[in-house]
């Protein structure tokens, strides 16, 4: 087994060569909080472990580079918005792998929203690879609002070695969002 000391961060492209019209814009803003000096933030990022894939590789070369990425990963931090499509993207590839075959815990993260309370009030926007695995008690997920210091405690908590989730519909308290500011 590799070592297993990244996050590896999925979202859905949503079928778009320009960044700035998918999901991207969020995996981005992770970037630009870890290269920041003056934001307390670090994460070590699965997808600079190996070579890019381009636009251009074919299906099989982007599947094996998902795969080997994930086998390096203690989690999987996923993005999740309302543009997030049900089936058929790359995304619902990779949470298939990260559950069934790695066994890493997923952190959901939502950025249209301040804080998740009530998990299931954002089942409608999970991709079928994630509702399926979350109902059938498949996965240890934790759901929080994208946010930095929730995504930072999450990724530094819940991963192969550290605390273990039950089951996949575990969220922070509203104390934990009020100390992050995020609620009143």
């Amino acid at each position: 087994m590799a070592n297993r000391t990244g996050t590896y961060v999925a979202f859905d492209g949503l079928g778009e060569t320009d960044p700035t019209k998918s999901e991207f814009k969020y995996y981005a803003t992770i970037q630009a909080w870890g290269a920041n000096k003056n934001i307390a933030f670090s994460l070590t990022n699965s997808h600079e472990k190996t070579d890019a894939v381009r636009d251009t590789s074919k299906r099989a070369t982007l599947y094996a580079r998902i795969q080997e990425r994930i086998r390096a990963s203690k989690n999987m931090l996923v993005i999740l918005t309302k543009n997030t499509r049900y089936n058929g993207s790359v995304l619902s590839y990779e949470i298939e792998k990260a559950i069934d075959t790695y066994k890493i815990p997923l952190i959901i993260a939502y950025p249209e929203y301040s804080s998740i309370l009530n998990v299931n009030s954002h089942s409608d926007i999970w991709p079928k690879a994630l509702a399926d695995r979350i109902n059938d008690d498949k996965t240890a997920a934790i759901h929080i609002a994208f946010a930095k210091d929730c995504i930072l405690d999450a990724i530094t908590r819940f991963h192969v070695n550290g605390e273990s989730l039950k089951g996949g519909k575990n969220y922070y308290s509203r104390e934990a969002y009020v100390q992050w500011g995020l609620i009143k």
